[in-house]
C-alpha cells in the first residue's frame, strides 16, 4: 500500500482535512474537556475517548504529526485490550492528575456523590442537616442544643423495652405489705368492742369493758404507728443481716443474697438531673413543701409537710461479681421485671421563691416534664447505682446453658416478725436491690 504525503498542519484542526473534522465534532460535543493537542493533559484526556477513533487512525496521525508534542504519549496509551464497546480498558489506581476531569474518568463502578472526610464508605450520611455547594454536609462548630439532646435521650429511654420503669407504687409501704384481711378484721373487732362497751356503760354503768377496749386500741394503734415509721429501716436491717451466699455452690432455684461489684450490661442508664453516666439504676424525686395556703403536691399531701410530686425510677439488666467466689452473674432486672429497690437518695438542690431562677438547669428540667415552679418550696433528690458500686441483690438463682442468672422469685418473700424491735412481718416482692454508696465518688472503676 502507498500513502500520499500530507503537508504539515502545525496542529491546526481546520487544515487537517477529514481527520480535523473528526476532532472538531468531538470538541463541539463536549467530550474533549482538556486543553489543546499540544499540551500534556490532552494526551491523558484523549485516552478516555479513544474508543471513537480507531487505533489505525491514531497511529496514522502520530506518523503525520511526528513533531507534535504529546503524540508519543497518545500512541502509548492507546494500546491494550478493548472492551465490548471498542473502548480501551483503563486501570485507574492512585490519585488522578488535575488535567483529568470527572467526566473523562472510567472506573470499575459508580462512586458515591460525596465521600466522608474519613475516606470510609458508610451506609448513610455522616451528618444530617443542610448541604454545601458541593453536596457535602455542612460542618458547624459551637455548642450543641442540650435541651434537644436531653429530650431525645429521655424519649429513647422511655420507649426502650430493655428499661424497667418503676412506679411510685413500687416503693416500700407498711400498709401495702400488711395483709388486708387481718387489718379489716381488727377494725371490725374494735368497732364491735366499742359498741358493746358503750352499751354496757349506758345500761349497767360499768366502764371496765370500755377501758379495756380503749387500752387495747391504743396499744394496737401505737404498734401500727411504730411499724409505719420504722418499717423501711427494719427491712434494710433484715437485708443486711441476711447471710451472703456463694454463687459457686448455689443451687438452681435457690433464694440467695449476693453482694458484689456492679458492671453495666448492654443498655447503660444516665441519671436524670446530674447526668451521671453508666448507671444500672436511677431515681429522681421532686418534693414540695405545703404551707397553710399552698397547693398539695399529691392528693394525700398534708399541710406543713413535704409531699412527693414527681418520681422517675429506671433499672436495667446488669452483672454482679460475687465478692466471695469471684463469679459473675446476670441480674435480670430489665424488660419489666419485678424489682424493689432500697437505694438511698441525696438532696441535690433546694428551691424557694427567693432563688427559683438561680439554677437554669433545674428550670429546664421542670420544663421538659411540663412541671410548673410557681412560688413553691421544692427539693430535688437523686439516687443511682453506677458501674463499680457495691450492691446486694436478693433473688432466685437460675442456671441456663452455663449462664448464671439471678431472676425474681415467683412469690413475695416474707421477712418474719422481729420481736426485739416489735416489728410486724413484711413481704419483699421481686428482686431486692440494696445500695448505700451511690453518692460515693470513689467507687471501684470497672
Amino acid at each position: 500500500m502507498s500513502s500520499t504525503a500530507v503537508p504539515y498542519t502545525g496542529g491546526d484542526i481546520k487544515k487537517s482535512g477529514e481527520l480535523g473534522k473528526m476532532f472538531e465534532g468531538s470538541r463541539k460535543s463536549g467530550q474533549l474537556t482538556s486543553g489543546p493537542l499540544r499540551t500534556g493533559p490532552m494526551s491523558v484526556g484523549g485516552t478516555a475517548h479513544s474508543g471513537q477513533i480507531s487505533s489505525h487512525s491514531i497511529n496514522r496521525m502520530s506518523n503525520l504529526s511526528g513533531g507534535v508534542p504529546g503524540s508519543a504519549s497518545m500512541k502509548k496509551t492507546s494500546s491494550g485490550p478493548l472492551n465490548k464497546h471498542g473502548e480501551p480498558i483503563r486501570k485507574v489506581s492512585g490519585p488522578q492528575g488535575q488535567g483529568l476531569t470527572s467526566g473523562s474518568r472510567q472506573n470499575s463502578g459508580p462512586l458515591p456523590p460525596v465521600l466522608p472526610a474519613t475516606g470510609l464508605l458508610t451506609s448513610g450520611p455522616v451528618l444530617s442537616g443542610p448541604l454545601n455547594s458541593s453536596g457535602a454536609p455542612r460542618k458547624s462548630s459551637g455548642p450543641l442544643d442540650s435541651s434537644a439532646s436531653i429530650k431525645s435521650r429521655t424519649t429513647s429511654m422511655v420507649k426502650n423495652q430493655a428499661v424497667t420503669h418503676l412506679s411510685q407504687d413500687g416503693s416500700h409501704s407498711f400498709f401495702r405489705n400488711f395483709p388486708k384481711i387481718v387489718f379489716w378484721s381488727m377494725v371490725l373487732l374494735f368497732v364491735m368492742g366499742f359498741i358493746s362497751a358503750i352499751f354496757i356503760l349506758a345500761a349497767v354503768g360499768n366502764p371496765i369493758l370500755l377501758i379495756v377496749v380503749v387500752v387495747l386500741f391504743g396499744i394496737v394503734s401505737l404498734a401500727f404507728a411504730w411499724n409505719v415509721y420504722w418499717s423501711r429501716r427494719a427491712v434494710i436491717k433484715f437485708i443486711s443481716e441476711y447471710p451472703d451466699a456463694e454463687l459457686r455452690t448455689a443451687k438452681d432455684g435457690q433464694f440467695v443474697k449476693v453482694s458484689g461489684v456492679v458492671t453495666c450490661g448492654n443498655v447503660p442508664l444516665e441519671s436524670s438531673f446530674q447526668r451521671v453516666p453508666r448507671c444500672v439504676y436511677t431515681s429522681t424525686s421532686l418534693y414540695e413543701y405545703r404551707g397553710w395556703d399552698s397547693k398539695p403536691a399529691n392528693p394525700t399531701h398534708q399541710r406543713f409537710t413535704w409531699g412527693l410530686r414527681s418520681m422517675e425510677r429506671h433499672v436495667v439488666d446488669f452483672y454482679i461479681s460475687d465478692f466471695q467466689s469471684g463469679l459473675r452473674a446476670l441480674v435480670k432486672t430489665g424488660y419489666g421485671a419485678r424489682v424493689t429497690p432500697y437505694v438511698e437518695e441525696s438532696a441535690v438542690i433546694d428551691i424557694n421563691p427567693s432563688n427559683k431562677d438561680a439554677s437554669p438547669q433545674f428550670t429546664r428540667w421542670l420544663a421538659d416534664r411540663n412541671l410548673s415552679s410557681d412560688d413553691r418550696m421544692m427539693r430535688l433528690k437523686e439516687g443511682y447505682i453506677k458501674e463499680g458500686s457495691s450492691v446486694s441483690v436478693m433473688g432466685v438463682v437460675q442456671r441456663n446453658d452455663n449462664v448464671l442468672m439471678i431472676v425474681p422469685p415467683p412469690e413475695p418473700v416474707p421477712t418474719g416478725c422481729q420481736w426485739t424491735t416489735c416489728m410486724l412481718p413484711a413481704s419483699l416482692d421481686g428482686i431486692i436491690l440494696r445500695c448505700d454508696d451511690s453518692s460515693n465518688p470513689d467507687v471501684i472503676p470497672v
